[in-house]
């Protein structure tokens, strides 16, 4: 199964560790499955983290990368597709990090791990973190 990771999982992994379930670590350590992280995640985290919303113990320059390295995740670039499709979505939320992750899961067909519900309502293949 093909997994984009949703930017709060990716902290989750490795800062809080506890919040993620049982179920949900078995599936993010399943070699059978391909898990993403998206340059738009990566974005948000270098955002946040020059804001000072979020600490990390490395720059996101560093502690990105050797996180991926670590997850053995797969890197998804933002292509013109991705950023154009945009434009169709229902204007159900704002927040543009969300709304690109919901194209690049539609177009790449892939399934979106999250624990933000607001994804359920665009109708695309989502795994709840709350529930699975």
């Amino acid at each position: 199964m093909k997994i984009l990771i949703d930017t709060h999982i990716f902290l989750w992994m490795f800062l809080t560790p506890s919040r993620i379930s049982a179920n949900v670590s078995a599936l993010l350590k399943n070699s059978n499955n391909d898990l993403f992280l998206s340059s738009a995640s990566s974005l948000e985290i270098a955002i946040k983290y020059r804001i000072g919303k979020l600490k990390l113990p490395d720059s996101p320059e560093i502690y990105v990368p050797d996180r991926i390295n670590r997850a053995n995740l797969k890197s998804l670039d933002i292509t013109q597709r991705h950023a154009l499709a945009i434009t169709d979505l229902p204007q159900i939320h704002k927040d543009p990090f969300d709304r690109l992750l919901i194209t690049q899961a539609n177009i790449e067909n892939f399934k979106l791990l999250s624990a933000d519900r607001v994804f359920d309502l665009y109708g695309l293949d989502f795994i709840d973190a709350n529930k699975y």
